[in-house]
């Protein structure tokens, strides 16, 4: 607003200027000087530092946009965009499998998952009913679920690190009809065995004995898939651009997983958007280490296949030691990480192989600043593709001019362009801060906030879908947030689990006990790392936890008398976090 009242004003001298008779030259150079003397100085240093930024935000935004409309018009889905990349490259390499070498070329891809969609055919499914997956990254993971989207059905991809009460949540909140489970998580399924609804049908893939077959009463998948046919299914599917096509699941750290609802022109979005912003190649091959249970691996790795027609090597599982290796060997030129995968590289011992390799770029979410720049100059990666979104969001953000730190930008020149932007919490409560019209207070630059995103349920690009729980749905949007009754997605942080707070006022709380607890009903990255034993939790006036207090005090033993202990996983146990044990984790001899 500051800049457009100094337009205004230069605007105004101008014509007064020429009312008066003063020549063009004069008025135009005392209106840009009236300009300039009012603050606009500040706003022509913002356009010259972040025009050619903008410009590119702005060519990838309309890109993506353009093909989002033509493929609603067009009444596509990722299955018939898939089966376009096939014709375009029928025998290269679509998936690699590391752990065994194994090549899916496109046209093999696409004969395993029509096989899928007939098996799913016999089964009696139709359109809008609900397959759960579960088990190790594979490519048969993707074949599984593009072949149940050929059909209409709709697949959720559980986190194959969830056990009991956790995998029963996931499996009933998604309505599923049936579970597909690998072969390694046999166990996992036998503890929940009996409490799955008896209407529940089981297939197994991978290795198991008839009696093991027989206890969780599933059916071996493998060989019904073997004898399909793998010509296309019959078209019977109705389903759009816009209609549901899986479910992703949120990491649960902050309760029990929500299932996120992904629609086609989601997964389109959020691929295409990875291409373009990051410049990849049709030629690229992408080392997928992730889960393929979640977006950043199934859909900006694996889409890069199915849309772009990239090769995508899938790694069962993210491995240190054999990162660089397994690159030279598949001549990998992207990358992708999320979280600690760079840090973990870097603790690596100098190898020879991590400077032999082909890789320019590096795509993912959450990489530290100063780790940043340490990567890029050790293993000799040019560029980094850092993001920002959530599965669901409508507020995705993207680095795309290489910014060391950055996980994206917002227009400060054409800000409406794509509405999204950083307002106000009371750091307390975290409820929005609002101000005498009742609208939301946007963030400054360099002051904190809470990203929110416009909803416009017509824009592929600002729309909503929510999660399976309609409840869970209505927490994640605010009204008035830009204008009067208009609605905005909440972007919240599903992080890490950091420090749990126990009150124990009897003294007799036994960490091995709780360990043993937590491990059998969290996944690991769900377990508190920390714990504050205290004798009471403070709370404010009107009963909500102090947790300002404990956030700001962290895990410092210097700054409280409660007890804190560290979870050390290689040990297996907590232990007590004293001087000697916090000064190592400040300085980086033990990483957290």
């Amino acid at each position: 607003m500051h800049y457009v009242a100094s337009g205004s004003l230069s605007l105004g001298s101008l014509g007064l200027l020429r009312l008066f008779g003063a020549s063009w030259s004069w008025s135009l150079a005392a209106g840009l000087g009236v300009y300039l003397g009012t603050g606009g100085w500040r706003y022509l240093y913002v356009v010259v530092r972040t025009a050619k930024r903008d410009i590119n935000g702005l060519y990838v935004l309309l890109r993506v946009k353009l093909a989002l409309w033509l493929h609603i018009r067009n009444r596509n889905t990722i299955p018939s965009i898939f089966s376009k990349t096939v014709a375009r490259h029928p025998d290269k390499p679509a998936l690699v499998y590391e752990a065994t070498g194994e090549t899916w070329t496109f046209s093999q891809l696409d004969q395993i998952s029509n096989a899928v969609a007939h098996w799913a055919l016999s089964q009696g499914w139709t359109s809008g009913d609900v397959v759960a997956l579960f088990m190790e990254s594979r490519p048969l993971q993707v074949a599984l679920w593009l072949g149940l989207a050929k059909v209409g059905v709709e697949a959720a991809l559980i986190n194959f690190n969830l056990r009991r009460d956790s995998l029963l949540h996931c499996v009933g909140v998604s309505a599923s009809r049936a579970l597909v489970f690998g072969a390694e998580l046999a166990d996992a399924v036998s503890e929940v065995s009996f409490s799955l609804s008896a209407t529940m049908v089981r297939f197994s893939t991978g290795d198991l004995s008839p009696d093991q077959m027989a206890a969780l009463k599933c059916h071996p998948l493998d060989s019904i898939l073997a004898s399909a046919p793998r010509h296309p299914p019959p078209c019977t599917v109705s389903k759009g651009f816009s209609d549901r096509l899986f479910y992703i699941y949120t990491s649960g750290t902050t309760g029990l997983p929500k299932a996120a609802i992904v629609v086609h022109s989601r997964y389109y979005r959020i691929a295409a958007f990875g291409y373009h912003s990051f410049r990849m190649r049709p030629d690229d091959v992408i080392y997928d280490c992730l889960p393929l249970y979640h977006s950043a691996g199934n859909i900006m790795g694996v889409g890069q296949c199915l849309i772009h027609g990239l090769t995508v090597v899938v790694k069962k599982k993210f491995s240190a030691s054999r990162f660089w290796e397994d690159c030279i060997k598949h001549n990998c030129t992207v990358v992708q990480y999320i979280g600690e995968i760079c840090r973990y590289l870097l603790s690596q011992p100098v190898r020879p192989s991590e400077r032999q390799h082909r890789v320019r770029l590096a795509v993912g979410n959450g990489l530290r600043p100063s780790v940043w720049e340490a990567f890029m100059e050790r293993f000799g990666v040019k560029q980094i593709g850092e993001f920002y979104g959530a599965t669901e969001c409508n507020c995705s953000i993207a680095n795309m001019d290489g910014k060391v730190g950055a996980c994206g930008f917002n227009s400060r020149i054409l800000p409406n362009v794509y509405p999204i932007r950083l307002v106000k919490v009371n750091e307390e409560t975290m409820e929005l801060v609002r101000d005498k019209q009742g609208l939301c207070v946007p963030c400054q630059p360099g002051e904190p906030g809470l990203l929110v995103g416009r909803i416009n349920q017509e824009d592929p690009l600002r729309r909503f879908d929510g999660y399976a729980s309609q409840d869970a749905t209505r927490k994640k949007i605010a009204y008035n947030v830009f204008k009067k009754n208009d609605s905005a997605y909440l972007s919240g942080v599903e992080g890490k689990a950091g420090m749990a707070a126990i009150a124990d006022s009897t003294g007799n709380f036994n960490c091995n006990s709780f360990l043993k607890e937590v491990q059998h009903a969290l996944p690991p990255y769900a377990r508190p790392v920390f714990l504050r034993i205290s004798p009471c939790v403070d709370t404010t006036g009107t009963f909500k936890i102090q947790k300002t207090r404990l956030q700001r005090e962290g895990y410092d033993p210097r700054l409280t008398t409660d007890q804190i202990y560290f979870l050390n996983s290689r040990a297996g146990r907590y232990e007590l976090v004293t001087e000697e044990l916090y000064n190592a984790f400040e300085d980086g001899s033990i990483s957290l």
